[in-house]
């Protein structure tokens, strides 16, 4: 609406004509001077500029509106809006339906906490027939790690939905709709992305699933302005992607240790480096999700899988349409199983800590190594 030309904007001929005659085109050529600077310029009175700019601006500004008008036009959008649930009552309740379509949805957490396992039942759901509460539709699924198990795949589907999976036949067909890419590289990764823009219409692909964003840019970069740069690049084809195709489209991601510069700059979470070494075993939260905080700013929803006192919990630690969030989990046959609808709520550094305890895996990430 800046670049709308003045011309079109229904002025009166005599101050449209002077605005042509010194060059002020568009809206935003008019409303980045002053009002005296306007006067100046186009030799008219302060009562005609005032009424021009008013006018201009009119035009140009979206107009005000309110909650309820929002919620109307919701409604009638509702055929582009979606979820794809989980079959986790508590975390569908607090999502409002699932993982919603059209935005990033990132799983933070550390290794063999149940990250894979989370989007091999999505994946399993996404396959599935809308009459068992599935989408219908097929998946791409990008194995970075190579953890992708058809094995769990089917063995999730057996115990999960049986009156399905014991029909002849049936493993094999939802298995089918699970395409699974496997890049080698992060370039290879990029070269791939358009492909995947196309088969997302083309094979009716109602989920994609990428396993893990912060695997494929391991060693390709050191930290710092260039692989932000190029992280920048993918999370917003991404972004493009699950606007476009308006599907959940979900990518997991690893943590890395909190240097003493990030753990400091937060004051109500330590009160020195000292005592975070010291307390380590009482905050165990030394913990931060990767890529960094400009991607954390792209995803829309963000759900933390973290454990402590030997307990596993999914995190609710970023949504624009729930509070934060805790809810026990166990990882079982079926897949991921909540042990209490009733999710914790949560205040606080502990929205946005990781912990890790009772977790042994180590994990490389930017050429460091870290022993939960």
């Amino acid at each position: 609406m800046a670049n709308k030309q003045i011309s079109q904007m229904g002025l009166p001929k005599s101050i449209a004509n002077v605005f042509a005659a010194r060059n002020v085109f568009t809206a935003k050529d008019a409303l980045s001077l002053t009002e005296f600077e306007l006067m100046e310029l186009l030799d008219v009175g302060l009562a005609q500029v005032t009424s021009a700019v008013a006018h201009i601006s009119e035009i140009v500004c979206p107009p005000c509106q309110t909650a309820l008008s929002l919620m109307e036009l919701r409604v009638q959008n509702e055929h582009l809006a979606g979820h794809l649930p989980t079959h986790m009552k508590g975390l569908d309740e607090a999502l409002c339906g699932g993982i919603p379509f059209g935005v990033l949805t990132e799983l933070v957490g550390p290794a063999g906490i149940g990250k894979t396992q989370f989007c091999l039942k999505l994946s399993l759901l996404a396959s599935l027939p809308a009459s068992y509460g599935g989408l219908d539709g097929h998946v791409i699924y990008i194995d970075v790690e190579s953890k992708f198990s058809s094995r769990r795949l089917i063995e999730i589907g057996v115990k999960s939905f049986p009156e399905i999976f014991h029909r002849k036949g049936m493993a094999q067909e939802m298995a089918g709709r699970i395409h699974v890419l496997r890049p080698a590289s992060l370039s290879e990764f990029t070269e791939s992305l358009q492909q995947i823009k196309i088969s997302l219409l083309q094979n009716q692909v109602k989920l994609l699933v990428i396993d893990s964003m912060a695997a494929l840019v391991t060693g390709e970069f050191e930290h710092g302005a260039p692989r932000q740069n190029t992280l920048g690049w993918h999370v917003s084809f991404i972004k493009s992607l699950a606007e476009f195709s308006r599907i959940p489209v979900v990518v997991t991601n690893q943590v890395r240790s909190q240097s003493r510069d990030e753990i400091c700059h937060y004051y109500f979470q330590v009160q020195s480096w000292n005592e975070t070494i010291e307390d380590r075993t009482r905050h165990d939260s030394h913990l931060v999700a990767a890529l960094g905080i400009n991607w954390a700013h792209a995803v829309t929803i963000r759900l933390v899988l973290e454990a402590k006192s030997d307990q596993r919990f999914i995190k609710v630690a970023k949504s624009p349409i729930s509070p934060p969030l805790a809810f026990p989990f166990n990882i079982t046959s079926s897949g991921i199983l909540l042990l209490s609808d009733d999710g914790i709520e949560l205040t606080g550094p502990d929205i946005n800590a990781i912990h890790c305890q009772g977790h042994n895996d180590i994990i490389n990430f930017g050429g460091e190594s870290l022993q939960c």
